[in-house]
């Protein structure tokens, strides 16, 4: 009993952290006002709201955006994030597609 404890915490934990899959009807939609962007992690693009919220695109200045202009296209305005649902059934801060109205930003999606 006591080596199954660490191993089911391991699973637990491992689970928690996996994304559900990656597809648009797996993910939830939630609007915020864009108060700050800030790089965070790995070359992370963070996103903070008017809380003490924020939700971040992995890796988002590998994949060719850029902190500039996102600032000039997003700061202070409602946007449309798709976050990614974990196996668990929880929603991350993990933005999979960002919208500002029509317009896609940013999308995990082909």
């Amino acid at each position: 009993m006591r080596k199954l404890i660490p191993t089911l915490f391991l699973f637990f934990l491992l689970t928690s952290c996996m994304v559900k899959n990656n597809s648009l009807k797996n993910t939830v939609k939630q609007n915020i006002i864009v108060t700050k962007i800030t790089e965070g992690g790995v070359k992370d693009i963070v996103f903070h709201d008017s809380g003490s919220d924020f939700y971040y695109i992995n890796r988002g200045l590998e994949n060719g955006l850029n902190l500039d202009s996102l600032n000039a296209k997003v700061l202070n305005k409602t946007v449309t994030l798709h976050l990614a649902k974990l196996i668990g059934g929880a929603t991350s801060e993990h933005i999979a597609q960002l919208t500002l109205g029509d317009e896609i930003i940013y999308t995990e999606f082909k």
